[in-house]
C-alpha cells in the first residue's frame, strides 16, 4: 500500500521505473520483464498547471509521452481525493520510444506511483494495476513497470488483473538492440491478422510453457523452444530492418532465444554472461548495416517493484 506523503519545503517525491520487454515470444499481451533501462521522474512544488522540464538524453522524444505521465497521475489523484493542482515534474529517461521497450507503460507506472504517493487515501498496486489497464489497453508492459521482475498477467472482469511472478535464473543474460526505425504500438497492432488458425493458437501456449519452464531453469533447449511464435512475429519482423538477419546472428553467437521486443523495432535475446557482450553486438551491427544507424545494451532484470521516495 501506498500513504500519502507530506513533502516538506524544498523537497520532491521521486520514482524510477523500469524499461521493459514484452511478449518473449509466445507470451503475447501477457508476459512482461522488467529490465534496466530506466525513467526517473520527480514531483515537486505545486504550480497554477502541470509542468514539465525534461532532462538529458530524453529531450528530443520524451514530449511524446508527456500526456501519459500527466493524464495518470491526474487519474489517480481524482480517484483516490488528490487536490487536482498543477505541479512541476522533472523527467530524465533512458527507455527509446517507438521500439517496444515499454516506454508508455513505464510514463503511466511513473504517472500513477507519483499521483498515489500525493493521493491522501491509501492506494494498493492493484489498484494502480486496474488504472494503468484501463490507460494502456493491455497488461504486459505496466506490469512490470508496476511489480518488477518477470510477470504473468491476466485481465478480468470485475476485479484487478492477476499478477503473478515468475522465477529468472540468476545465470541468464539478457540483451537489446534497436534501429532508428520506430514503429508505433498502434501501427504494430494493425499488421496483425484478425483470424489465425487453430493450429496457430495452439502452439503459442504450449511454447510458452516451456519458455517459462527454460526461464526458471535456465535450460538453453527450453528457451530456444519457448522462444517460437506464430501470432505477430512473422508480421512484425518484415518492418523491422535488418531484423531477421539480426536475430539470426545473435543465435550464431550463442543467444538460446532471440526475438522481437515487444511489438518493435528493438530486439531481445536471452544467452549466458560469457555470450552477452557478442549476442548484443551481433544484433546492433545487423541492424545498423540495414538501417543507418542503431545501439545495443546488456540489461539487467529488475526485480524490485518500484517506491516513491522522498528526494
Amino acid at each position: 500500500m501506498f500513504e500519502g506523503f507530506t513533502v516538506p519545503e524544498g523537497r520532491a517525491v521521486r520514482v524510477t521505473i523500469p524499461g521493459s520487454t514484452s511478449n518473449l515470444g509466445p507470451g503475447f499481451d501477457t508476459l512482461g520483464l522488467a529490465l534496466g533501462l530506466r525513467l526517473e521522474v520527480s514531483v515537486r512544488g505545486r504550480a497554477a498547471a502541470h509542468e514539465v522540464e525534461i532532462q538529458g538524453p530524453a529531450e528530443s522524444e520524451w514530449p511524446l509521452r508527456e500526456d501519459l505521465l500527466l493524464s495518470s497521475f491526474d487519474r489517480v489523484q481524482k480517484a483516490f481525493g488528490g487536490t487536482g493542482s498543477g505541479r512541476q515534474f522533472v523527467v530524465r529517461s533512458e527507455v527509446p520510444i517507438g521500439r517496444g521497450l515499454g516506454s508508455s507503460g513505464a510514463a503511466v507506472a511513473a504517472g500513477m506511483l507519483l499521483g498515489a504517493a500525493l493521493a491522501p487515501r491509501e492506494v494498493t498496486r492493484d489498484d494502480l494495476m486496474s488504472l494503468g489497464l484501463a490507460l494502456e489497453g493491455h497488461p504486459d508492459n505496466i506490469a512490470p513497470a508496476l511489480f518488477g521482475g518477470c510477470v504473468i498477467a491476466v485481465p478480468r472482469i470485475g476485479s484487478a488483473p492477476r499478477v503473478v511472478r515468475l522465477e529468472v535464473h540468476d545465470s541468464l543474460a539478457f540483451c537489446l538492440a534497436w534501429p532508428a526505425t520506430q514503429l508505433s504500438t498502434r501501427v504494430a497492432r494493425e499488421l496483425l491478422p484478425q483470424k489465425v488458425s487453430f493450429a496457430d493458437a495452439a502452439h503459442n501456449p504450449r511454447h510458452l510453457a516451456l519458455l517459462i519452464e527454460g526461464l526458471r531453469s535456465g535450460d538453453p533447449e527450453l528457451l530456444a523452444l519457448g522462444a517460437e511464435d506464430r501470432l505477430h512475429v512473422q508480421h512484425r519482423l518484415p518492418h523491422i530492418p535488418g531484423g531477421a538477419a539480426a536475430l539470426e546472428s545473435a543465435r550464431s553467437v550463442g543467444a538460446f532465444s532471440a526475438t522481437i521486443s515487444g511489438s518493435g523495432t528493438a530486439l531481445f535475446a536471452i544467452t549466458d554472461a560469457a555470450s552477452a557482450s557478442a549476442v548484443a553486438g551481433a544484433m546492433e551491427s545487423e541492424l545498423g548495416r540495414a538501417d543507418g544507424q542503431a545501439w545495443s545494451r546488456v540489461v539487467e532484470l529488475v526485480a524490485d517493484a518500484p517506491v516513491p521516495v522522498l528526494s
